[in-house]
């Protein structure tokens, strides 16, 4: 999954020499948290609604309205920016963009070509949504999570199960962290599942492998064996 798929590519950006006023208009217009700052119409920083918030007069009751109006109508974006902003490029993978936005402590990225024209953005928004997307999610499936062995084979034993019961497969993720030596912990996520031999599909489940959990998003249902 590329951050091209996933960022959005209409961008509202703010000139460098704006009122903060404009820039605070923009981010309540359109319902966004950051913008880029343009100067000459290349990237000199992003500002967010934390910046605007953390310039805004800090004691606003004792400023008249007129007092603060004058105040946001002067000072100008380029003064709160952050300059040097953390950019991506649109063939990192959303993995990549997800380490990028944590590891920097920000909520979102411009997402630049390479002559430097921004082509998107990508935010923590973004990410969330291609995880749901990559989770199979939104079908209201079922969710089987397992402590498989880390051999070849291992996975479809288990998909065989789930199949046998006419279910269908939505997504498989696997992951070796915090699973123990020689095994990883693997999550399968099925629909159309007959409720009624739901029982049935678990018991046959738990004789190939350790379950962790099943979570049947459908009727709320959560069993977590661990």
């Amino acid at each position: 999954m590329l951050v091209k798929d996933w960022m959005s590519k209409k961008v509202i950006t703010v000139n460098v020499n704006d009122s903060m006023q404009h820039a605070i208009n923009l981010l309540m217009e359109h319902d966004i948290s950051m913008m880029p700052v343009l100067e000459d119409g290349k990237l000199v920083g992003v500002v967010t609604d934390r910046d605007l918030k953390r310039a805004s007069p800090s004691d606003a009751v004792m400023l008249d309205i007129q007092r603060i109006l004058y105040l946001l109508s002067k000072l100008e974006v380029g003064a709160i920016m952050s300059r040097y902003p953390t950019t991506l490029s649109a063939d990192q993978t959303m993995e990549e963009a997800a380490e990028i936005l944590l590891y920097n402590k920000i909520s979102g990225a411009p997402v630049l070509d390479a002559s430097g024209e921004i082509k998107g953005i990508i935010t923590k928004s973004d990410i969330f949504k291609a995880m749901m997307s990559l989770s199979g999610l939104s079908h209201r499936g079922v969710q089987f999570g397992f402590v498989l062995e880390d051999r070849p084979g291992s996975i479809k034993e288990i998909t065989d199960v789930i199949r046998s019961y006419d279910a269908r497969l939505v997504s498989i993720l696997s992951s070796y962290e915090l699973a123990p030596q020689g095994y990883r912990n693997v999550y399968i996520r099925a629909f159309n599942v007959d409720r009624e031999k739901l029982i049935s599909l678990k018991d046959e489940l738990k004789q190939k492998a350790k379950m962790l959990y099943m979570v049947d998003h459908r009727d709320n249902v959560r069993e977590i064996y661990y």
